[in-house]
């Protein structure tokens, strides 16, 4: 037996030619098991689904890119921070292109932003940087997913991303 499961879905070994410079941080999508998203110096963040060669999602975010975090309520929010101190907040579901919020959260100019994390319980991330601060930040009422018990599932989740990777993929690109 070789240890590989052939029931299981991804295929270990691939390699990815993800970015052109140091990958920072790689991240498994919560919800969907094909989705993971990637950071690097080359100062952008890639959304990819496993099963294809080439990113889903590419942006550039104008700086190093220091930290990629999907959040633990949906499966369409992540969050990157870049080393001029920002930190961007991404909906997939709701704006393919732009992130729906970009915010300076360093008081120096030259301090890095370089690790974000969600709470899993309520709307606040805790970003750190490189002088060895941790900062707790309250998101706003329009980046905060009310769980609506009815509506909210891990399947409708899958569901959303899968919809959305729909359509952004081309049939020959595998």
């Amino acid at each position: 037996s070789s240890g590989i499961n052939a029931e299981w879905p991804l295929r270990p070994g691939d390699t990815y030619n993800a970015h052109h410079m140091a990958v920072y941080a790689v991240r498994w999508n919560n919800f969907h098991p094909r989705v993971f998203a990637s950071c690097s110096a080359d100062w952008t963040v890639k959304i990819w689904d496993h099963n294809y060669s080439e990113p889903m999602f590419t942006f550039d975010l104008g700086n190093s890119v220091g930290d990629v975090v999907w959040s633990p309520y949906s499966a369409t929010v992540f969050g990157a921070v870049t080393d001029d101190g920002q930190v961007h907040i991404f909906d997939l579901s709701q704006e393919k292109y732009e992130p729906l919020c970009q915010q300076s959260v360093v008081q120096k100019k030259k301090t890095k932003v370089n690790h974000l994390s969600f709470n899993q319980n309520y709307p606040i991330i805790v970003v750190g940087d490189d002088r060895g601060n941790a900062l707790t930040l309250k998101l706003s009422p329009n980046l905060r997913k009310c769980i609506k018990e009815k509506s909210y599932s891990k399947e409708n989740e899958i569901a959303k991303m899968e919809k959305l990777l729909e359509l952004v993929r081309e049939p020959s690109s595998k």
